[in-house]
Parts: structure tokens; C-alpha cells; sequence
């Protein structure tokens, strides 16, 4: 029986590229100095693929690391860049100051302000109608602004749906679980509403 002759490969240092047939299983490079010249280039290929698994490690370790608070936080804060992104051709809900308006005179940037605040009214804290984009003037130096808030808030969602703001609400603990839903579906909204103005 006649042992098959193994077929010529291109040596995978990229300065040599010539042809040879391999001696041994596995070879991928013609001689000894082109395999000096590869090992950095495969030291740094395992490298950062370590680091990438270590990556990911970490990001599980701090995930389970984190509190309901810090849920409710993320959470908050992606219900936030929704609102204001959906507001974003909207006037201040308590002002009517424009987003150019506001800019020039503070230079800060917007809110996204609570009608009913998250502590008197823990349970309304994720509701879009509850919600809306505010100055930064508004919203933290003037406390929210409720009174000219309530007058603009009537004119833009209606008696009805205020009433119901103001109305008594069951209340409601999020599970951890609940509270990731809730972010995970705000950030798709916002990726939404990104895709729509692009």
C-alpha cells in the first residue's frame, strides 16, 4: 500500500506566502523563521480573544451583582431616552421653551419629567402618559413645575387621561424580572423611533 502524499499548502506567514508540503500534521508555515515571524500575530489573535471571554465573564458577574435598584435605575433611564425621543419636536411640557430657546439661555439639557413623581406615585413611574420632556429649569430648579405642567398636560393628552393620572392606582412592585422586561422594551421602542427619523 502506497501512503498518500500530503498536499502542498501556502505558508501562512504573510511576508513568505510560498508553497510547500507539510512534514508533519498540522504545519502551517514553511520553516522554523516564518513560524517566529507568525507567533506574534497568533499571541495577540489568543490574546484578545481571552480578554473578549473575560470580557463577558465580568459583565455576567457585575449583572448578578446588581440590586433591584440598580434595575430600576437602568430601567428609569431607558424610559427616559424614550420619552425624549418621542417628545423631541415637542415644546417644554411646563414652558413651551424650544429646544433652541432653552439651549441658548442654559445650555443644559432636557428632562424627562414625571406629572405624578416617582415617589408619591411609585406605580405610575414607567407610564408613557405620565411622562413627558421637560427643561432642565422645569423639572429640577422648579420642582417639576406641576401647576403650568397639569394646564399643558390637559391640552396635550386630555381631561380624561389626567383624571386618570390623578385618579388612585393599585399598587404595583416590579419583580427584578418585570424591570428588565420593562427596559429591554423601551430600548427597542427607542431603536424604533431612531430607525423612523433615519
Amino acid at each position: 500500500m502506497i501512503a498518500k502524499q500530503p498536499k502542498p499548502k501556502t505558508c501562512r506567514n504573510a511576508a513568505c506566502s510560498i508553497k510547500f508540503v507539510p512534514q508533519r500534521l498540522g504545519q502551517a508555515v514553511c520553516s522554523p523563521v516564518c513560524a517566529l515571524a507568525t507567533k506574534d500575530v497568533n499571541q495577540q489573535k489568543a490574546r484578545k480573544s481571552l480578554d473578549q471571554v473575560e470580557r463577558r465573564e465580568i459583565k455576567v458577574r457585575k449583572e448578578k451583582l446588581k440590586s433591584r435598584a440598580d434595575h430600576l435605575r437602568e430601567a428609569q433611564a431607558a424610559v427616559n431616552e424614550f420619552i425624549r425621543l418621542r417628545d423631541g419636536h415637542l415644546p417644554c411640557i411646563s414652558c413651551d421653551s424650544q429646544p433652541n430657546d432653552h439651549d441658548l439661555m442654559t445650555g443644559s439639557r432636557w428632562d424627562a419629567g414625571h406629572y405624578r413623581s416617582v415617589g408619591a406615585c411609585p406605580e405610575l413611574r414607567f407610564e408613557p402618559l405620565n411622562i413627558h420632556r421637560q427643561c432642565v429649569r422645569c423639572n429640577r430648579n422648579l420642582s417639576g413645575n406641576a401647576v403650568e405642567y397639569r394646564i399643558r398636560l390637559v391640552l396635550r393628552i386630555g381631561a380624561e387621561k389626567v383624571d386618570w393620572l390623578e385618579g388612585p392606582h393599585p399598587v404595583c412592585r416590579y419583580t427584578v424580572e418585570e424591570i428588565k422586561a420593562i427596559k429591554a422594551d423601551y430600548r427597542a421602542r427607542t431603536r424604533e423611533l431612531k430607525r423612523a427619523a433615519a
